[in-house]
C-alpha cells in the first residue's frame, strides 16, 4: 500500500501546468483532490513519475450565477456543491448529488474536475451533468475550449480530453421555469459508488405533458450515457405509469451493463429500469 516513488511538481500557474503536462505525457499525473488518483497509487495501479498539484492554483475553485448559467470551478469540493446556497436554490439537483457522494471525509477533499476527469464509470456527477446538458471548459497547451458533457464522457476511464489539458470550469445551464430535476441511485453499501444511478431533467407544459425531457445514466456500463431513447419517448405525452414504465425499459436497454460481484447485467438493467421510473416522478413532481 505504498506508492512508487514519484517527483512532487507545484505549478505556479494553470499555464505552466499545462505545459508541464504536455511535455511529459506518459508519465506525469494531475493532483485534485487526489482522492481517485491516490488510491490506484497505493495498489501500484497507476506509478506516475511526476505528480502536478494545482490544487492551490488561483481560478479554479467557486461558484458563480450569469444568467442562466452556473460555472463551477474544477477544484469546488464536493461539500462547496452541496452547501453552496446559490446551488441549492437553482440547481438543487447538483446538492443533493454531492451530499450522497462517499462519506464527510471524501467531500471535502474530493473535487468535481477531479471526479469528472477521472471518470471512474460509477461515479454520481456524470449522470446529472449529462442530463442538465453541461460543458466542461478545459484549457491546454493550445488554448480554452468547451466539450460537451455528451462528448466528454469516451470509455472506461477515458475522456475526450487531450494530452496536456486541464479542465478549470464547467458550465451548467440553468432549467427554465417549469422544469424539474432528480437523481437516484442504488449504492454500493461501503464506498458509496452508485452501482446504478440515474438523473431526470424533466420541463412540463402547461396542460402537464412533457415538453422536453433528458435522462443520464452511471453506474451500470464502462461509461455514463444519455438515454435518448427513453427521453424521445416522452415528450408530449403525460407521465403516467404507463410512459414511466416504457422510458424505464428504454433506459435499461440503452446501456451496456457490466456484470460483476456486486451486480450481474441483469440486475443491473432491473435498477436501471426502476431508478429511470424515480428520478422522472421526482423531477416532474418538482416541475408541477
Amino acid at each position: 500500500m505504498i506508492p512508487s516513488t514519484f517527483e512532487y511538481v507545484v505549478p505556479g500557474s494553470l499555464a505552466e501546468a499545462t505545459a508541464f503536462l504536455a511535455a511529459h505525457p506518459d508519465d506525469a499525473k494531475i493532483l485534485a483532490g487526489g482522492h481517485s488518483l491516490i488510491p490506484l497509487m497505493k495498489l501500484r495501479l497507476a506509478a506516475p513519475a511526476y505528480l502536478v498539484d494545482i490544487s492551490n492554483l488561483p481560478g479554479l475553485r467557486g461558484i458563480q450565477q450569469s444568467g442562466s448559467t452556473l460555472e463551477i470551478g474544477a477544484m469546488t469540493t464536493h461539500f462547496d456543491i452541496e452547501s453552496s446556497r446559490v446551488v441549492q436554490e437553482v440547481l438543487p439537483i447538483l446538492s443533493d448529488t454531492a451530499k450522497i457522494i462517499g462519506d464527510v471525509q471524501v467531500r471535502n477533499r474530493g473535487t468535481i474536475g477531479g471526479s469528472l476527469a477521472h471518470a471512474d464509470p460509477a461515479a454520481d456527477y456524470p449522470a446529472p451533468i449529462l442530463a442538465l446538458n453541461a460543458e466542461i471548459v478545459v484549457v491546454g497547451p493550445s488554448g480554452q475550449r468547451t466539450i460537451k458533457a455528451t462528448d466528454f464522457f469516451v470509455d472506461l476511464l477515458t475522456t475526450a480530453l487531450q494530452t496536456g489539458e486541464v479542465i478549470s470550469s464547467i458550465r451548467v445551464p440553468i432549467p427554465p421555469s417549469g422544469s424539474g430535476a432528480n437523481y437516484q441511485k442504488f449504492p454500493h453499501p461501503a464506498s458509496r459508488y452508485a452501482i446504478a444511478g440515474v438523473a431526470a431533467v424533466v420541463r412540463l407544459n402547461d396542460d402537464g405533458t412533457v415538453a422536453s425531457a433528458a435522462i443520464g445514466v452511471t453506474g451500470a456500463g464502462t461509461k455514463a450515457i444519455r438515454a435518448s431513447a427513453a427521453e424521445a419517448l416522452l415528450v408530449g405525452k403525460k407521465l403516467d405509469d404507463s410512459a414511466l414504465a416504457a422510458a424505464g425499459a428504454a433506459a435499461a436497454e440503452a446501456i451496456d451493463p457490466v456484470g460483476d460481484i456486486h451486480a450481474s447485467e441483469e440486475y443491473r438493467r432491473h435498477l436501471v429500469r426502476e431508478f429511470t421510473a424515480r428520478a422522472l416522478k421526482a423531477a416532474a413532481a418538482q416541475a408541477s
